[in-house]
């Protein structure tokens, strides 16, 4: 049971929810950047939400299919086609075997997710499948997708969980057979590039200028080339403390906003390290950490100040409308 790569695409990388517990030895956490597309990838497929799905950045692969498969393609839309035909993004997609998912132009995002029903037969590395590329473990080898590599796939029944896909696909002439009447997502504006993103102020927020707090919460700022999975370098106003800070290194966060000597802010991201020592302005809702994983080079981003206690309130409301939709999704299999 295996998927060959024909083309590798820009950067695809098998990653899951990160490898926790190890930071102490300063192994980053890493994991999947829009954690909320994972997620939704993995529950269409009928997987546990750790499992690891191929992040796709920007510029889609090419992947041949060398046996039935249920997939989900959730977050970016890159235009993935089998054949001359669209393979629609967040619903089960059951896939014959010879088949080939090419991706395409992008509509809208930057990341997508392509979830595979039983997971991808790759080794735990600290009990997790991301691929580290800086330190070259996890993963595929530890390193992205290239022309040529073959990803196992864990032995399951592809057929089985949507029954009625299995159907249509045997009555049709068509590579593929998608679900049409999957449950209504969890809402989350991911490609709405006007969208602020709601950050909530960090530990040295006090120790900026009125005028830098003030840049931050009613300024864009413009997103560089320069960003990465580590962190998203930010191009704006500078944002000026009121006077020169020194800082011991201490713990950073995915969502921690960094404002280094030059003024302009860094937002850690998946593959961040585990300590910093530039002053902390703000930190990013977790909710909304998806929605600027999904923003480009050369768009902006603008910040939306809130408070701890709202964070939390969206964090739980999320987490709600997500079991709600992994218990719709129940009700759909088997049938």
């Amino acid at each position: 049971m295996t998927i060959e790569v024909v083309k590798p695409g820009a950067l695809s990388t098998l990653q899951d929810l990160g490898r926790n517990g190890f930071q102490h030895l300063g192994v980053p956490v890493g994991g999947v950047m829009d954690e909320r597309s994972h997620r939704v990838a993995n529950l269409l497929v009928d997987n546990s939400e750790r499992e690891a799905t191929l992040e796709i950045t920007l510029l889609g692969p090419s992947l041949l299919f060398h046996t039935v498969a249920l997939i989900a393609i959730a977050g970016a839309d890159l235009s993935a086609r089998i054949g001359e035909h669209l393979v629609p993004g967040h619903t089960p997609v059951l896939v014959r075997a010879g088949s080939r998912l090419d991706f395409g132009s992008r509509v809208a995002g930057v990341r997508a997710y392509l979830a595979v029903h039983g997971g991808f037969a790759v080794p735990l590395v600290m009990h997790s499948k991301s691929t580290y590329l800086r330190g070259g473990f996890g993963g595929f080898q530890g390193r992205a997708l290239r022309r040529g590599d073959v990803l196992g796939l864990v032995s399951a029944d592809a057929e089985r969980v949507y029954p009625r896909l299995a159907r249509t696909l045997r009555a049709s002439p068509l590579s593929f057979a998608a679900l049409g009447n999957r449950p209504q997502l969890p809402d989350a504006p991911i490609h709405a590039s006007e969208t602020a993103v709601r950050v909530i102020a960090g530990g040295q927020w006090r120790a900026f200028t009125a005028e830098a707090q003030r840049h931050f919460r009613e300024a864009p700022f413009r997103l560089t080339p320069q960003s990465d999975r580590m962190g998203f370098r930010l191009e704006g106003p500078r944002l000026g403390l009121r006077e020169p800070t020194e800082m011991i290194s201490e713990a950073v966060a995915f969502g921690t906003v960094q404002v280094p000597p030059d003024g302009n802010p860094i937002v850690l991201m998946a593959d961040r390290q585990t300590i910093g020592g530039y002053p902390k302005i703000a930190s990013v809702a977790s909710v909304d950490l998806p929605v600027l994983a999904q923003r480009m080079a050369a768009q902006d981003v603008r910040f939306s100040l809130t408070s701890l206690e709202e964070a939390q309130r969206l964090y739980l409301a999320r987490e709600r409308t997500m079991a709600d939709f992994a218990a719709q999704l129940k009700g759909l299999q088997g049938s």
